[in-house]
């Protein structure tokens, strides 16, 4: 059988995070993300976590010239339609991470600001919060913070409502990003679970059900690998928002099909194929 003379485009996404051992977030979460919408997905290793649903127990960081290593051999080789940032636990690995992307320039890179595990195990060293913002955030197509790690790279206080998602995603978009994507999912009382997208050319708000399960480990990561397989495949990235957020809010409704550990739990990445 031969193959067609030209093969239906696939993109190549590729993500630069931290493995999760429990297999629910990081590398593993965007892994299984970029192959149920559709994209070929790579990775680079930047930390392995000892880790399960029911917390981190142990972080072991990547040397930095290794994450360097791995980034060169796949950029060196493979197109990369886009990219993402997920965890990357110290200041000379954002060095590192920082450097190869103003080398080889992917399209889109979508940057996770990951810096707290659900659990709350720090994953972030604290003298890379500035680094990730002064170094990586720059370099950002998108960047995806939820409210306390917005406060934390501006230095402020978290904000409680939609008008201080607003400000202070403006606030980040001078720092350099071209767009900010405010997860609200820490709001407070109310009924749904609104984000912002906020570009030079004006803010939109996306509002989805607040889905009723405690197996939502990974969110974070899952809803940045999705904006990143769909980017290429999308005109722009209120496309690319809505659908990544419906196809989320679809794989946290069937949550609960999977019986995962027995703390918090994973989304359901294949709700639409098993």
């Amino acid at each position: 059988m031969s193959l067609p003379e030209h093969p239906a485009f696939i993109p190549h996404a590729l993500t630069i995070a931290g493995s999760d051992s429990g297999g629910g977030a990081g590398i593993q979460a965007d892994l299984k993300t970029f192959s149920a919408l559709g994209a070929y997905g790579l990775s680079v290793i930047s930390a392995l976590t000892a880790q399960n649903t029911r917390g981190v127990t142990g972080v072991h960081a990547v040397p930095p010239a290794f994450v360097a290593a791995q980034l060169d051999a796949v950029f060196s080789d493979i197109r990369i339609d886009a990219a993402k940032c997920g965890m990357l636990a110290t200041a000379d690995i954002i060095h590192a991470v920082a450097a190869s992307v103003r080398q080889h320039r992917p399209k889109w890179l979508v940057l996770d600001t990951v810096m707290i595990a659900k659990g709350g195990h720090p994953l972030l060293a604290a003298d890379a919060v500035a680094a990730l913002r002064d170094e990586l955030l720059p370099l950002a197509s998108l960047i995806t913070p939820n409210l306390p790690e917005a406060a934390a790279l501006l230095g402020e206080p978290v904000v409680r409502d939609e008008d201080g998602m607003l400000a202070q995603a403006e606030r980040l978009l001078a720092l350099g990003a071209d767009a900010v994507l405010m997860k609200g999912g820490h709001l407070e009382n109310t009924a749904d679970s609104p984000d912002w997208l906020v570009t030079r050319d004006g803010a939109e708000r996306f509002p989805a059900v607040r889905v009723v399960t405690r197996n939502t480990h990974g969110t974070g990561c899952t809803l940045s690998a999705a904006l990143t397989a769909l980017r290429p495949q999308r005109r722009n990235w209120a496309e690319t928002v809505h659908d990544a957020k419906h196809w989320l809010t679809e794989a946290l409704t069937a949550a609960d099909r999977l019986q995962v550990g027995h703390g918090i739990g994973p989304v359901h990445h294949f709700h639409a194929w098993w």
